[in-house]
């Protein structure tokens, strides 16, 4: 470390985190990229990520890196998510590091258990969270409200954002990276919400990955075609009932079958496998890991599909429109924001497999060429490294 100096140091703890997860997994992979390189840029910092794991061992990926796997439970099922959720996980560490800032990425008991290990372990460590999920309304008020109604969903989730007030009690700030999910963060009194806006690898995710081989498989003879690349988990949260849903229709409308390519897993695969069984132009291509590989699907296909209304910033959104694709977006969240702000596509009306195909339709026919243009154009006003430097400075504010 610089001069032999202790380094500001952070330790992350997220049970969102996923091997083969999405927008969260992408997060903690950027920042540990970033903290790698630290000394690089002159910063004389540490970054600890925790883990949850299979079992118990220290990785130290660089002098400015370490992830410290912690054994954890594991969900059954399709999920590969594991659970930290006793002081006993949690203690070791922060005796360890004696952190200037702990992270907590996920609200679900964690943040109490975090706080009060803190408490006795390392009581001068300031406490920040990261709304990566924004559950009182994602998971428990629209869904109750669509199952029972309206003033029952309203009713649950204001408990919900009670329960995260009394998760999250004593942490020193929040952060969020969607204005609409910031100001709601304000309106239901949660600590000092700060806006951080993520980021987006634009030298990764370009047209130019664009691979024109790829593109003749997909389109198969018929140069006209549409293409679409959905990587999101198989869920309807993400909108896969309703692209399901959507296909008949969409080949009615455009007279031809699209081309789909699904990747990624989650509760909905079993229905995404027996669509590909039925639909000669709809592929399943599992687990994507290497980023060339998406970036290669992102850039060789014509649009996206946006569809989660509740996404607090959208990451696989702006890789899609940094590879120059147009979106249909979700109504609300930061769908609603990237798709409106960048004006490179067109919002669905309604959540239904017509209004889904119609809004295809209608971009499908619009001027695709402009609204890709503008998806890129929006997409580079964006960077992991602001991100990350603009996190930083808002952890050293904090610390001082």
């Amino acid at each position: 470390m610089q001069n032999g100096t202790k380094p500001f140091t952070i330790v992350d703890f997220n049970n969102f985190w996923s091997p083969s997860g999405g927008g969260v997994r992408r997060y903690h992979l950027q920042k540990m990229a970033f903290y790698e390189a630290a000394s690089s840029k002159g910063e004389n910092a540490l970054s600890v990520f925790v883990m949850p794991d299979g079992k118990t061992f220290t990785e130290q990926k660089s002098e400015n890196l370490v992830i410290e796997h912690v054994e954890a439970f594991k969900f059954p099922g399709n999920w590969e998510y594991r659970f930290i959720w006793k002081r006993s996980q949690v203690e070791p560490v922060l005796a360890k590091y004696q952190p200037d800032i702990i992270e907590v990425g996920s609200p679900y008991i964690l943040p109490t258990v975090v706080r009060r290990a803190a408490k006795k372990i390392s009581p001068a460590s300031k406490l920040v969270g990261f709304w990566h999920a924004d559950f009182p309304v994602t998971y428990v008020g629209r869904p109750v409200a669509k199952k029972v109604g309206p003033g029952i969903g309203t009713f649950c989730r204001k408990k919900a954002f009670w329960y995260a007030r009394k998760e999250f009690k004593g942490f020193d700030c929040i952060q969020a990276s969607s204005k609409e999910v910031m100001a709601r963060l304000k309106k239901n009194n949660l600590p000092d919400p700060r806006w951080i806006p993520l980021g987006c690898d634009i030298q990764m995710f370009s047209p130019t990955k664009r691979d024109e081989a790829l593109v003749q498989e997909l389109k198969a003879g018929d140069p006209d075609r549409l293409t679409i690349f959905f990587p999101h988990r198989h869920c309807n949260e993400k909108g896969m009932d309703l692209v399901l849903g959507a296909y008949d229709i969409l080949t009615e409308k455009l007279g031809h079958e699209p081309a789909i390519v699904f990747a990624g897993t989650g509760p909905s695969l079993p229905q995404v496998q027996e669509a590909v069984a039925k639909h000669p132009h709809m592929r399943y291509i599992g687990f994507v890991n290497s980023i060339d590989e998406m970036a290669r699907y992102y850039a060789s296909v014509d649009l996206g599909l946006a569809l989660s209304g509740w996404e607090t910033f959208g990451l696989s959104i702006l890789e899609s429109m940094a590879s120059g694709n147009a979106q249909v977006g979700a109504a609300a969240g930061a769908a609603f924001e990237h798709v409106t702000e960048s004006k490179a596509g067109t919002i669905l009306a309604e959540r239904t497999p017509q209004a889904l195909a119609n809004a295809i339709v209608e971009l499908y026919h619009s001027d695709m060429q402009t609204m890709k243009q503008n998806a890129r154009a929006y997409a580079e006003k964006y960077s992991w490294e602001d991100c990350f430097k603009r996190q930083l400075d808002l952890y050293k504010s904090l610390a001082k």
